[in-house]
């Protein structure tokens, strides 16, 4: 039966005497009952050459039969709104304002406060944040941390959590994954100034109330607008202090780079921890944006947790540590990695939205000329980015993967 299988995804030739297409193959093979289906990256087929039609056919015929797997694994945990990964379960709730837009709804994921405190009084800031804000329109949901520790929202289950969390949201209630927006106060606060620079790619905008960076940078928020607020008399931890010297620091960045590090500050005088709901303007603020799938440039400044994807960077698994800094940019054909320290294997993903690729793609790492040539679409690549993020707008059809020493 193995065998009868294996065979059935080679290329075959019809009784007309044509050879059966890649999308063909591609199609018989999502025909199949998905408990019984080969892996894909062993399939021949999966490394064909396809043309830019064909990548944007497959990646089509992929997503669908992705959010059908979400649909067919999923429902029980979104019925119970509440999402386990390993050891941690995340719970949730949310509300729906406004009416749905042609692409989608919006979503706001919006963190309580807490921490460092029993259940019972984490309970009631979950409770109180569920009611706190009412976007014009999208749904507005706000998650029950896993734990009750001080770091409750930037500890490394979060990332996972939040990534699953966000591909149910758009499988389920039709959310558009390019406005996706993150927000949190006091302790929810903490956790936007961690998790907006190391998961940046996946969110428009992102609004940080009353809250305390650690021991994060503003670095990596090059793509993603950044609202910061905190009361004038907000003393403890250096709260009002810390956000004025990042008032300073987010200025400078944006003069030294144009292109990005859009933000707004507000620090409000005499007002301390609790700022009278006068910080909602960042709702609509964030509404403004959509986000960077593709930018032109990337700071991915890795943190104590870190990542092997950041918009269209990929690092083989086990390559991130924290503190490395990869900066990169491209301009039409041409690809540059300006700055990546020791790295070793960079991927560089690309689609047609990004360049065009029936022609070559140059690569600069280093100052060094380290690849030059055309690169082939394929269905393994759309298939293993797609499976990597759960993310429809994050979707690649090519790479190149450079930077691997001797």
């Amino acid at each position: 039966m193995r065998a009868f299988l294996l065979l059935l995804f080679l290329p075959l030739v019809s009784l007309a005497g044509e050879k059966e297409g890649t999308l063909d193959l591609l199609g018989k093979w999502l025909a199949l009952d998905r408990d019984k289906r080969p892996s894909l990256a062993d399939q021949a087929f999966a490394d064909m050459p396809l043309s830019g039609e064909e990548a944007e056919q497959a990646e089509v015929m992929l997503v669908k039969d992705h959010a059908a797997m979400v649909r067919a694994t999923r429902a029980k945990e979104m019925q119970a709104k509440a999402i386990t990964i390993g050891k941690e379960t995340l719970r949730f709730n949310f509300t729906t304002f406004g009416e749905k837009p042609k692409g989608g709804r919006s979503l706001y994921i919006s963190m309580h406060g807490g921490g460092g405190a029993p259940a019972r009084v984490n309970d009631q800031q979950w409770r109180n944040q569920l009611r706190l804000y009412q976007p014009a329109e999208g749904i507005y949901l706000a998650p029950r941390a896993p734990t009750d520790t001080w770091n409750l929202w930037h500890q490394g289950h979060i990332d996972p959590l939040f990534d699953r969390l966000i591909t149910n949201l758009v499988v389920f209630e039709d959310v558009n994954p390019e406005r996706v927006y993150l927000m949190g106060y006091s302790a929810g606060g903490d956790g936007v100034y961690q998790l907006a620079p190391r998961m940046s790619d996946r969110f428009a905008a992102a609004a940080m109330m009353a809250g305390h960076p650690n021991e994060t940078s503003p670095v990596g928020l090059r793509n993603i607008p950044f609202a910061l607020q905190v009361g004038g008399r907000d003393g403890a931890y250096n709260r009002n202090g810390v956000a004025a010297n990042w008032q300073k620091k987010l200025a400078e960045l944006r003069k030294g780079d144009p292109g990005g590090y859009e933000h707004f500050v507000k620090i409000y005088e005499g007002k301390g921890h609790w700022m009278d709901l006068e910080d909602k303007v960042a709702v609509p603020w964030m509404a403004k944006y959509e986000r960077r799938r593709f930018p032109e440039k990337i700071v991915w400044k890795q943190d104590n947790v870190t990542h092997e994807r950041s918009y269209w960077l990929a690092l083989l698994a086990g390559h991130g540590r924290g503190g490395q800094m990869i900066v990169a940019s491209r301009k039409g054909q041409k690809f540059i990695v300006e700055d990546s320290g020791e790295l070793m294997c960079l991927t560089i993903l690309l689609n047609d939205s990004m360049a065009d690729l029936d022609q070559p793609i140059e690569v600069i790492s280093g100052g060094k000329p380290v690849f030059k040539g055309k690169v082939e679409r394929s269905i393994g690549v759309i298939s293993r980015t797609l499976a990597q993020r759960g993310d429809p707008g994050l979707v690649f059809s090519a790479a190149i993967t450079v930077d691997c020493g001797e």
